[in-house]
Formats: C-alpha cells, sequence, structure tokens
C-alpha cells in the first residue's frame, strides 16, 4: 500500500514541476516543454528563452527549498520530539536570515559567503533555544515558547538592520515573506551543493531518527550516542534552512505542514517519511508558488503569503491537538 501511496507523492511532485513550467503570462504547453528539451522543439525563441533561463531556474530552485525545508522540519521535529517543530516558527530561519543579511550589508558581493553565515546564524539560534527550553530534560511546549521568543527577537534584529541599511539589501519586502520572483540559474547553483549534501546526510540518519523516537533511555541502551546524534542532526537541518533562507527569504510553514502531511500518508518510518517528505515539499512549494504567481496575474503574489495562509491554520490545529 505504501508503494501505491509513495508512486502517487512522486507524481504530484512531477505535476508540480510541469505546472510551475506551462503556467505564466506566456503559454507554454507540457508537450511543448517536453519536445523542447527532448528534441523536436516547437518553440520560438522567446518563448524558448522564457522557458529555459526564467521558468526553469526558478522551478528547480522551488524545488531544492521544498525539498531542504521538509527535511530540515522533519529533522527537528525528530531531535526535539516535538511535532510543532519548524525552522521558521522556532526562529533558526530568523538567525539564518540575521546573519546572512549581515554579511549582505558588510560586502557588496556575498553571493559564496551568505550561506556559511546563515548557517552559523541558525546553529545559534538552534543552541540559544536548548539553553532556554532545557530544564531536567526537554519539553516539546518549552521548546516551542523559547523558539517563538527567539524568533521574535531576532525578527526585531533583521527589522533593524533592514531599516538601517535598506537601500543595500534590495527586495526586502520580498525577502522577508519569502518569494521565488526574478531566481536565476545563479540561486540554483548556489543552492544545489547544500541541498545535494544535507539530503544525503539527512537520509543516512534514518535510522538514527527511528532510535531517538524510542527515547533517550532506550537510545543510550541500544548504543546511540544521543547527545552527539542530535548536535550533528541539528547542524543538518540548520544547513539545510540556511540554504534556503538565503535563495528565497523567511519562507515558512513548509517543514511544519510537509512532514505531518508525509507521516499521515507514509507513516512514522523515517526511512521512508524522509523521501516522502521531501518528495512532498518539492511538490507544495511548486504547487504554491505556481498558484501564487498566476491567481493574480500580472500581479504576483509571494509564495510566503499563500504558505502562511495555509501553515498558520494548521500550526494553530496542531498546537490545539498537542496541548
Amino acid at each position: 500500500m505504501n508503494t501505491i501511496k509513495f508512486f502517487l507523492i512522486i507524481a504530484a511532485a512531477v505535476a508540480g514541476f510541469f505546472l510551475s513550467l506551462i503556467n505564466g503570462s506566456v503559454e507554454i504547453s507540457a508537450a511543448q516543454v517536453v519536445t523542447n528539451f527532448f528534441g523536436g522543439g516547437e518553440l520560438d525563441e522567446t518563448r524558448r528563452q522564457i522557458l529555459e533561463n526564467i521558468r526553469l531556474p526558478r522551478t528547480i530552485v522551488a524545488v531544492l527549498v521544498g525539498v531542504n525545508l521538509s527535511l530540515s522540519g522533519a529533522i527537528l521535529q525528530a531531535v526535539m520530539k516535538n511535532p510543532l517543530a519548524d525552522p521558521h516558527i522556532i526562529g533558526i530561519s530568523s538567525g539564518a536570515g540575521l546573519f546572512g543579511i549581515f554579511v549582505m550589508m558588510i560586502f557588496d558581493d556575498a553571493g559564496i559567503l551568505m550561506t556559511p553565515a546563515a548557517f552559523v546564524g541558525a546553529m545559534l539560534a538552534a543552541t540559544l533555544i536548548y539553553f532556554l527550553a532545557w530544564k531536567d530534560g526537554i519539553r516539546p511546549i518549552r521548546v516551542i515558547l523559547a523558539g517563538v521568543a527567539v524568533s521574535a527577537f531576532l525578527g526585531a534584529g533583521i527589522s533593524a538592520l533592514l531599516i538601517f541599511a535598506g537601500d543595500k539589501v534590495h527586495g526586502a519586502l520580498m525577502w522577508m515573506v519569502g518569494g521565488l520572483s526574478a531566481r536565476s540559474w545563479q540561486h540554483a547553483e548556489i543552492l544545489l551543493p547544500y541541498s545535494l549534501a544535507g539530503t544525503f546526510a539527512t537520509f543516512l540518519s534514518a535510522r538514527h531518527m527511528n532510535v531517538l523516537q524510542l527515547g533517550d533511555e532506550v537510545a543510550k541502551g541500544l548504543g546511540l550516542r544521543v547527545n552527539l546524534v542530535r548536535t550533528i542532526l541539528t547542524a543538518v537541518a540548520a544547513l539545510l534552512a540556511a540554504s534556503a533562507v538565503c535563495v528565497v527569504g523567511l519562507l515558512g510553514f513548509v517543514g511544519l505542514i510537509v512532514p505531518h502531511t508525509a507521516r499521515l500518508i507514509l507513516g512514522s518510518d523515517y526511512r521512508i517519511l524522509l523521501p516522502g517528505a521531501a518528495l512532498t515539499g518539492a511538490a507544495v512549494v511548486t504547487i504554491s508558488d505556481t498558484v501564487a504567481r498566476t491567481l493574480f496575474a500580472p500581479t504576483e503574489l509571494p509564495v510566503g503569503i499563500l504558505m502562511a495562509m495555509l501553515g498558520a491554520p494548521f500550526f494553530l490545529y496542531l498546537l490545539r491537538r498537542e496541548l
């Protein structure tokens, strides 16, 4: 049964990819997309340029961002044993954003330094959340409360930087809500190595996440070095979230909605859940971005606004259920 469900998720991801390519102000059919890439292209030069240099890189960035944020959320939920954990909600994305913007202010061309700086900010935010939430162990509600407080504090820092150096940070509003407008091959190239490395490390750690769900004492009894594994997994989650933040800004709720959706469909075995979440994340972000940019055409709605409209009620539902 899970095999059928998994193939349906793959189909949704492929459908999201093609929907993103064919929809826009200039109409391009799915058949034209396929023939353009696999020979016998029928597109005129204008449509070919739109497809290959505007829509395709934007779609690839959407896929990578969806994968990164979904896996980051799945890792944090496993590590913190908290179904409400999400890099945006608990402040990890804000930590990445604060350090990323700071580097953008200092260097005119900060492309290669953005992700390492954002990673440092994300790790510091995660460490601070752990420190604030720890009291004779970690409880899910303390993680959320500490995360919301850290997120608000770091968000204020981001706002201050944007006010004092708004002329050096272009597209600040789009970056704050999370958007994919004007994303190019350069952005895809920046994101790809971090996505590949983070995804590979996440899939390798699936067994450890399964063991963590048994509780710390049982995990230690099975020979798992719990604190070390938690630290490494948090670093992987921070890297995935930081790389996404650097490219699309503070896109929220993907890491909350997608792992839960994948868990409902595929179950709680992380060996199956993680690839399912990655594919579901790709589908959710590509489809949401397509809807956001075509719903009020020619005005483009940042995808972060649509994700917030979907994610906030979902978060409140989970919060009510868990409490």
